[in-house]
């Protein structure tokens, strides 16, 4: 037996024999790696067995706790998250799932690409600019409320995070400032950290950044370019109004500032048209299918205004970026034959019965939301902090997603949490909102003295 799963045993014993009790935070794993004189990788391994027996359930930046609740049953998920713990219900991950109808559509689609000739066809590697039929497709397909994505100027990326690390790097050198809503997308922050890239938060209200603190931020010291998510903005889930986009448009034109649109969720809302529609000169629409038809679909998109399009074309090519040649066959015939379209009307409808469902289960409580979008954000009461709701939530088995994760300045974060809907199924989901509301009604120490 490898020496890890000794360990795992050891630690299993303890949480058994009650050494070790439900809610007890581990160490970190480099603090147990050295207690137990064992290597960095090693100890990994025994807390990755360790969830996998559904023994504890963890959180990126908050830790690893003993479970307080038995596992679920196997099958309990539509869609799983890139490294799923047995048990857990994740309300983290905004990772929309997919029913069997929807494989069987995505299956019929498909078949043309059994020829031979299509075959290998759609297995030659393709550049940043794709084929022409996937432009073609790309035009019809993303369009909506009167803007459609020029074909000449769309480039394909190997998803969503790609096409945003091409913009950034395309528009913003080493070293240069990039200016974000207050509270932006982790992984584009991490891009930008990746790429040497200082984030500057912008001032939010109720409609998204406001021009005057954009225009003051740029005048102390200049930025190279933003990055916005206009349209079902996550995690706050606001979309911005025609005003304030009129206002922007003006602004960033004033500044001469490019723009990255992140524009992931405006399937969900497809009568809104584009920050880009406003201004097409300057503005870089990243689009990508993962949330609009499966979370493994793996394309993505960039559409550019003729003066970037080699700039960010570059950036895909040497990045390198380029989305896989089969995956963006797929993908090509998928927009074309209208299975992406119908995929897409499937996620609205059930964006709605899911919120809901959260509506109903968080009745009362402080919570912004989209009647059409994934996921919601819950402004919790006093006297609950994010970090101890957090903890709370994990030792019964919900994983969420706190205030600080979308932030430049994590110190100075809400007590918030954004809450994922998209995964567990509806009943799942309901229980976990119940769980969760139950705990919210009640303090902190004695929620603990209740476990």
């Amino acid at each position: 037996m490898d020496d890890y799963r000794l360990i795992a045993d050891r630690i299993a014993a303890d949480i058994t024999e009650g050494r070790l009790r439900p809610g007890d935070r581990l160490p970190p794993q480099r603090q147990f790696a050295r207690q137990h004189a064992i290597a960095a990788s090693t100890a990994a391994r025994v807390y990755t067995e360790l969830a996998r027996r559904g023994l504890t359930v963890g959180e990126v930046g908050r830790g690893t706790f003993v479970r307080a609740t038995p596992p679920l049953a196997p099958g309990t998920w539509l869609a799983e998250p890139a490294d799923p713990t047995p048990g857990r219900i994740d309300l983290g991950m905004n990772r929309p799932g997919s029913s069997p109808e929807h494989a069987a559509l995505l299956a019929r689609g498909l078949s043309g690409l059994l020829r031979a000739d299509v075959l290998t066809d759609a297995l030659r590697q393709v550049g940043a600019r794709g084929t022409p039929q996937a432009r073609a497709a790309a035009a019809t397909g993303l369009a909506r409320a009167g803007w459609a994505p020029d074909p000449a100027h769309t480039l394909f990326t190997a998803g969503a995070r790609q096409a945003i690390a091409a913009a950034i790097s395309a528009l913003v050198p080493p070293g240069e400032r990039l200016g974000v809503e207050r509270f932006t997308y982790p992984p584009a922050a991490g891009i930008a950290a990746r790429l040497g890239v200082t984030l500057v938060p912008l001032d939010m209200d109720d409609d998204g950044v406001h021009p005057d603190a954009l225009r003051a931020t740029h005048r102390r010291t200049p930025l190279r370019a933003l990055y916005l998510q206009p349209t079902l903005h996550n995690p706050l889930t606001l979309t911005m109004p025609p005003k304030r986009r009129t206002e922007i448009a003006a602004t960033v034109r004033d500044l001469d500032l490019p723009v990255i649109e992140d524009a992931v969720f405006s399937f969900l809302r497809e009568e809104v048209p584009p920050l880009a529609a406003l201004a097409p000169e300057r503005t870089v629409v990243v689009e990508s299918l993962s949330k609009r038809i499966s979370a493994g679909l793996t394309v993505g998109f960039a559409v550019t205004p003729p003066a970037l399009t080699e700039r960010v074309a570059t950036a895909v090519r040497t990045g390198p970026f380029t989305a896989a040649p089969y995956a963006l066959a797929a993908a090509t015939r998928w927009l074309t034959d209208g299975t992406a379209a119908e995929i897409a009307a499937a996620k609205r409808a059930e964006a709605a019965a899911r919120q809901r469902i959260a509506r109903e289960r968080l009745a009362g409580f402080t919570v912004r939301a989209d009647e059409r979008s994934d996921h919601l954000w819950w402004e919790l009461p006093t006297p609950w902090r994010a970090d101890t709701f957090l903890a709370a939530a994990a030792r019964r088995g919900i994983a969420l997603a706190p205030a600080a994760a979308f932030t430049t300045n994590p110190a100075h974060a809400p007590h918030a949490v954004r809450i994922a809907l998209a995964t567990p199924p509806h009943d799942a989901l309901a229980a976990a909102l119940t769980t969760l509301a139950e705990l919210a009604r009640t303090r902190p120490e004695e929620a603990r003295e209740l476990e």
